[in-house]
């Protein structure tokens, strides 16, 4: 992967770009899991919040067992819940199991069953026994169980896979971080890694609540961040923070979508632009470097989009027009002109085919040169980005469209027009002349873990196959069924 598609995304994508639609307000949510066609995530206090699409959300059922931060995770034909509560005073406290084989309410297999405490503190040990993180060990099958808060260590624990309940009730616990909480184990490439949450917590607006995390070969430790400080010794390694009008993300979670797409879900403990209140968001996971990084959704703007397999850019089938207008090479005394052998003036000198024009030349008016433009359909192509106006596209979110897992539905037109890019019956692209809402001119655009972006519409005219945008060459795109290897469906949005 170029590293100007990772620096891109990072600096053009730095503020979350649209919130998720509907009821998304929650504390401490859990491990998103889907069941029947829904999404589900269960957050303290018994919040459930349900998705048909992962993007507009709405107020689920409240669980018989409402507790403190509790994850979630489908193992077999059960949905196990472990959830939290003090027994007492802090750091006092339990984490119980409780199991449904449905989460849909309307099943009839929707029923919460007891299980019972699965690890807990007495008040006097170093270590407070709420905030869960599960993971199943994709290497060996194995189910291990993460908690802890500040009061204590970070604590670790095997499970039965089949029962969920503690595999050796006399194994003690492992001791991997402290100064944290809420933590997670995740899994990539021969690593393991802790991901938890750092700062103060329940002050809304001035919450210190950030991402913190460290990696290790084996699932007992030690976790080390970038810089080798172990977090059972206070280290780890920023990855995520607040940002522009979010304060206070934590609570991590992982979901993995295939073909290279991945995001995370967590709350921010203030959203501004919702009164201050707790709220979901999901966001890209991305990797560099055999790292996770907090990606961010797409930002509405004007773009370049540069194909990362052969680096030119979309545009429309035109012809293009030189910004500042077509040159003519002004010759003089001598060979070449008044600079002698070469020709042109010197430098220092102005004028001349390569002294310019003394001032800047201001951008393309997308209304002077689309004069001779065709009036319907006009074919797309691609060629070197030469900062013209029929290479700039304008990307909106389209509200009332509904969405796909944290993002919704956009469009993407000519930048200062109505020409909307849109996916043909023949597996195509054209330009129409105008932005319809029709499903074939919404794309899904999809940040991918290296950084790169994948662009799908919505639905093609008569086509049920899923396809992707297609760099075929130098000059030509087309839709074709997405390669997780290679780099023709890899887009590169920056701007222009």
């Amino acid at each position: 992967m170029r590293l100007s598609a990772f620096i891109t995304l990072l600096v053009l994508l730095t503020a979350r770009a649209v919130a998720l639609d509907g009821e998304i307000r929650i504390h401490d949510p859990s491990t998103i899991v889907q069941c029947d066609g829904r999404f589900y995530t269960y957050g303290t206090g018994g919040t459930c919040l349900v998705s048909e699409n992962g993007w507009n959300w709405q107020r689920g059922t409240t669980p018989p067992r409402r507790g403190m931060a509790p994850d979630l995770i489908h193992l077999g034909d059960r949905y196990l819940m472990y959830v939290a509560r003090n027994v007492g005073a802090q750091p006092r406290a339990d984490i119980n199991l409780v199991w449904t084989k449905s989460l849909d309410t309307n099943s009839p297999t929707y029923k919460w069953e007891e299980a019972g405490v699965v690890a807990s503190s007495d008040g006097a040990e170093d270590c407070n026994a709420i905030d869960p993180g599960l993971l199943l060990d994709p290497t060996d099958g194995k189910l291990w169980m993460v908690y802890g808060s500040y009061f204590g260590f970070i604590r670790l624990v095997e499970l039965d896979p089949k029962t969920g309940l503690r595999k050796d009730t006399n194994a003690a616990p492992v001791n991997i971080a402290i100064n944290c909480e809420a933590p997670v184990l995740i899994y990539e490439d021969g690593w393991y890694y802790l991901l938890a949450t750092h700062g103060s917590c329940c002050r809304g607006a001035d919450s210190g609540y950030n991402l913190r995390m460290g990696r290790s070969k084996k699932i007992t430790g030690p976790y080390l961040d970038r810089e080798g400080v172990d977090m059972i010794r206070g280290g780890g390694t920023l990855f995520a923070g607040s940002s522009e009008r979010v304060i206070g993300p934590g609570h991590f979670g992982r979901l993995q979508l295939g073909d290279n797409v991945e995001k995370f879900s967590c709350h921010y403990e203030a959203d501004l632009d919702r009164g201050g209140a707790s709220v979901l968001d999901i966001r890209p996971l991305l990797w560099k470097d055999g790292w996770p990084v907090a990606g961010n959704n797409v930002r509405e703007g004007t773009y370049q989009i540069e194909s990362l397999r052969t680096g030119t850019a979309l545009e429309l089938a035109v012809e293009g027009m030189p910004v500042g207008g077509r040159r003519e090479r002004r010759g003089g005394p001598g060979p070449g002109g008044p600079g002698g052998p070469g020709g042109g003036a010197p430098p220092s000198g102005g004028g001349g085919p390569f002294g310019g024009t003394g001032q800047p030349i201001p951008n393309q008016e997308v209304a002077k040169v689309s004069t001779n433009w065709p009036a319907g359909a006009i074919p797309l192509r691609m060629g070197n980005y030469l900062c013209q106006a029929h290479q700039k596209w304008n990307i909106a979110a389209v509200t009332n469209a509904g969405g796909y897992f944290g993002s919704p539905y956009f469009k993407i037109t000519v930048a200062n027009t109505d020409r909307a890019l849109a996916a043909t019956a023949e597996g195509e692209m054209t330009v129409l002349p105008a932005f319809t809402g029709a499903p074939e001119q919404l794309w899904q655009i999809d940040p991918l873990t290296d950084g790169t972006f994948r662009l799908t519409p919505k639905a093609i005219p008569g086509r049920s196959d899923p396809l992707a945008l297609s760099a075929i060459g130098a000059s030509f795109a087309t839709l074709s069924r997405f390669e997780p290897v290679g780099n023709k469906h890899r887009w590169i949005l920056k701007a222009p």
